[in-house]
């Protein structure tokens, strides 16, 4: 920003907060930064060209995923259709082209209501990614060998999950609006990029981050109908409702939560009933095969699945897998209720949506998605991000490689059993990383980078700056006279973006 504005530029900018810029307060996106000039300096004018945050992070989106495209393309010129271990090899492999016969869509089948060949029956996809699917099959030409017709399929997939690409980019730089340059950690993220074209993941990725921006401006209903669309995409948006009942408890906000609930609820139906009631069997599937299929890769269930002489039954897994997720909520909740400051809310959204993917019986490569935009929102601080982030392109690669070993016969390329397990061992370590320091902030609030810059909870909507009415624990009872500390201090519900450097 100017020191001191023109009489052009006033007018616009007398009411924008004054925005962060992680190259003056994060020294990792400091030195990144060199790459392309340095650091913004004090006299830039952010804001006022074409060029905004929301537009130029929305451009970089793009042209990762792009690069991402590209990672793709020995698959594309043959590894899909011709040797049985090259599309590992190469880390190209993806589910979308190789579904589109293996799911009827080639055929003309339709989702739910006609019955395929083989051992699944029907689509193992929620309803709204199964209409996501048919669409881009309505836009895949009939003609062609069926390698062409694949090719078309998963270029054209590949593009609408592009624009859902964008959308996330755009809606987590304008959830916090003092931080717009924290969705360049979106924009960059390597697994964001190598997983995006796997599978469909990034629907239901877009639809919540949709939902976290509408929360965020006090909109709850927008909110429940975006997360109830998000939840017949993919299950995992669901589990927002249960860190949020938390907040709005401790807040006393019910009015918001109930609304909220409620659109959930409805547009979750509008999807869902008229499939439920013409084809009960087909729309189950989902939810029959998530609870019949057995370990699978990149949970610790696997690696325990290895090395026991007499694996665990799939049964038994589902039980300790809910019970250990079960615990992880009530630890959430605990959280909630006692920490000395209320969470922010995409804080505990991370949370719970980490301690899902942990205690999980399958961990795909493309669920980083779920994650990265909620880990943005969570502990926007380059470091953290970038270390997990490493963590996880070193599994992405890991899995390729065990597959790689086990479709290679004799010729055993690629990572044998023990490489596999230590693969998934870090990126389970790089997501409790992450978990481990958003608890830090959670209870040490003055570590917290958001809150840090001035801010109380910039995606909490009406939570933003809202008093506890219902709070346990020594938090409940704070004591009159505060210690001194040396860190920065923020005021209770601040909501004008300064920061008070001094001591309580």
């Amino acid at each position: 920003m100017c020191d001191m504005p023109s009489a052009e530029t006033t007018r616009a900018s007398a009411h924008e907060p004054d925005l962060v810029r992680p190259t003056k307060e994060d020294p990792v996106a400091a030195t990144g930064s060199e790459l392309f000039g340095g650091p913004i300096g004090r006299r830039a004018l952010l804001g006022m060209n074409w060029w905004t945050p929301v537009r130029v992070i929305a451009l970089v989106a793009i042209g990762v995923f792009a690069l991402g495209m590209v990672q793709k393309l020995p698959c594309y010129d043959g590894a899909w259709f011709f040797g049985a271990s090259s599309q590992y090899t190469h880390a190209c492999y993806s589910d979308i082209p190789h579904l589109y016969q293996g799911r009827g869509f080639a055929d003309g089948l339709v989702p739910y209501f006609d019955k395929l060949e083989g051992d699944m029956e029907y689509l193992e996809y929620p309803v709204l990614t199964g209409v996501f699917m048919e669409v881009a099959a309505w836009l895949t030409p009939g003609s062609g060998s069926i390698q062409d017709q694949e090719k078309v399929y998963w270029m054209v997939n590949a593009g609408m999950l592009m624009v859902c690409a964008a959308v996330i980019a755009v809606c987590v730089t304008r959830t916090h609006r003092r931080r717009p340059w924290d969705g360049l950690l979106v924009a960059l993220a390597p697994a964001f990029a190598l997983t995006a074209t796997i599978n469909w993941d990034l629907l239901a990725v877009a639809l919540t981050a949709a939902a976290m921006l509408m929360w965020s401006k006090g909109r709850p209903l927008a909110f429940g109908v975006l997360l109830g669309l998000a939840t017949a995409a993919k299950l995992y948006p669901v589990l927002l409702l249960g860190p949020l009942l938390m907040l709005c408890w401790r807040a006393g906000r019910w009015r918001e939560f109930g609304t909220g609930l409620l659109g959930a609820a409805g547009s979750w139906l509008v999807v869902n009933l008229p499939v439920m009631l013409l084809a009960p069997e087909g729309w189950s599937k989902f939810y029959t095969f998530s609870q019949e299929r057995g370990v699978d890769f990149g949970s610790f269930w696997l690696i325990l699945s290895q090395r026991m002489e007499t694996p665990l039954a799939t049964d038994t897994v589902n039980t300790f897998a809910t019970v250990l997720m079960l615990a992880s909520c009530v630890g959430v909740a605990a959280l909630t209720l006692t920490a000395p400051r209320r969470p922010r809310f995409a804080q505990l959204a991370f949370l719970i949506v980490a301690a899902f993917i942990l205690t999980n019986k399958v961990y795909s490569p493309q669920y980083v998605l779920w994650l990265v935009p909620l880990a943005v929102l969570a502990r926007p601080k380059w470091r953290d991000f970038l270390i997990w982030q490493a963590c996880e392109v070193a599994y992405f690669l890991g899995i390729w490689m065990y597959l790689a070993y086990t479709t290679s016969g004799d010729a055993h390329k690629g990572l044998p059993t023990e490489g596999y397990q230590l693969a998934i061992a870090v990126h389970l370590l790089g997501t409790l990383y992450l978990c481990a320091v958003v608890v830090r902030d959670i209870f040490m609030p003055e570590r917290d980078v958001v809150r840090r810059s001035g801010d109380d909870d910039p995606s909490g909507g009406v939570l933003d700056g809202a008093e506890d009415v219902f709070v346990l624990g020594p938090a409940a009872h704070p004591p009159r006279h505060a210690a001194h500390f040396d860190g920065p201090y923020v005021e209770w519900g601040s909501r004008n973006g300064h920061k008070d450097s001094g001591s309580p």
